[in-house]
């Protein structure tokens, strides 16, 4: 048995208990300071770092660790560059020799002293949802491989954050998730996506239970759709690119018109995530965006979530052309339309992307109203 000291993220005991993999009660803690050291954000990240100098890291020396949970922990923390090194701390029976995880030198840029309760209510929710399934990779993956993942895994962990917190959907039968039961999951596939197959029984309307049934469901994360209208010029800005789901559906026409749109990573919300992919795919400014619709984009598969906006802009002659991320292989081509021309792809079926079709009709519905107050 060994101890180890905490002063970061794993100070958060939910987070900590999902690490270990037993009950908060069971693990033994107490508090602890290491002296000439000090604890600051990785800057520009969700999670702290420890340095030398200063007036002292303050945070938790957990014992009774087992080499089960020595190797869970490696797992986890090995993901982010951090290995031990024995130090020893000060605690209210004296000073103790233990180790503790060190960030790799010059792995990230220190940015400002840390707060366990500034990183909790930001970020501790969504860390525990990540760290589900961090660690239900554990002895199937090494650190590295799920270090990869880490970016969609963050992002899937931020959906469920979401869910729980704007729901805003109306059931008349007044069933919830309580209704269904979850026998067993199973992961078969995951790398940038990932899917589920469950077997899982859900409560009929006749007051019973179902039989068994296994499903398969698609993990996305949450997108955000934003349609730009420029209401003095009455004109639209819509994106084209190339898009793989309909090439596999044998589509001849695979590049698509969109409006602008991208995954909400974890620490966004989607109204940032509009902001930020307005710049990155037209480069544009929006001014202020309108609330369209937050809906499931095939719920009977896919976990997918859309946020969908009209984007009020200035869309002059000569602001369309080419952009999109390098780092993410984007060739984006942005095109003007004007309101009845992008009316007009609606009425003949030209318009094939869900979220498109769903922006213009309400567009139609709100367009003067958005005119008359530009």
């Amino acid at each position: 048995m060994k101890s180890l000291f905490f002063y970061g993220t794993l100070r958060h005991v939910p987070l900590l208990s999902i690490v270990l993999g037993r009950p908060a009660d069971l693990i033994e803690m107490r508090a602890a300071s290491l002296a000439d050291h000090a604890v600051h954000w990785a800057d520009g990240q969700a999670f702290p770092m420890i340095v030398e100098g200063g007036d002292g890291a303050e945070g938790v020396v957990v014992s009774g660790l087992s080499d089960e949970d020595v190797a869970r922990l490696n797992f986890y923390e090995g993901g982010f560059d951090y290995a031990l090194k024995p130090v020893t701390v000060d605690t209210s029976v004296g000073a103790i020799a233990t180790e503790v995880y060190f960030p790799e030198p010059g792995s990230w840029p220190q940015g400002e002293l840390w707060s366990l309760e500034a990183w909790s209510e930001r970020w501790g929710e969504m860390s525990c949802f990540a760290a589900r399934e961090v660690m239900g990779y554990f002895g199937e993956k090494t650190a590295g491989e799920v270090a990869d993942l880490f970016p969609m895994i963050r992002a899937r962990a931020t959906a469920k954050v979401n869910a729980k917190a704007r729901n805003l959907a109306h059931s008349p039968s007044g069933f919830g998730a309580q209704d269904a039961r979850v026998h067993r999951v199973k992961r078969p596939y995951v790398k940038y996506f990932a899917l589920d197959e469950y077997d899982l029984t859900f409560r009929r309307y006749d007051g019973g239970q179902s039989e068994m049934v296994n499903r398969a469901v698609f993990l996305a994360t949450d997108a955000m759709i934003v349609l730009p209208y420029d209401p003095v010029r009455d004109r639209v800005l819509l994106v084209e690119q190339f898009r793989p789901g309909p090439l596999a559906r044998g589509d001849e026409r695979p590049w698509q018109l969109e409006p602008i749109a991208g995954r909400v990573d974890a620490g966004e919300t989607p109204e940032k995530t509009a902001h930020r992919e307005a710049q990155e795919e037209a480069g544009i400014e929006l001014r202020e965006l309108h609330d369209v619709a937050h809906c499931y984009a095939s719920p009977g598969c896919s976990t997918e979530y859309y946020d969908i906006y009209i984007g009020i802009a200035d869309l002059p002659d000569g602001i369309d052309g080419v952009s999109g991320l390098e780092s993410e292989a984007e060739d984006i081509r942005s095109y003007l339309f004007g309101f009845e021309d992008l009316m007009e792809m609606v009425d003949t079926m030209q318009a094939v992307n869900a979220p498109l079709v769903l922006a213009a009709l309400w567009l139609a519905r709100h367009r003067d109203r958005l005119r008359n107050a530009a």
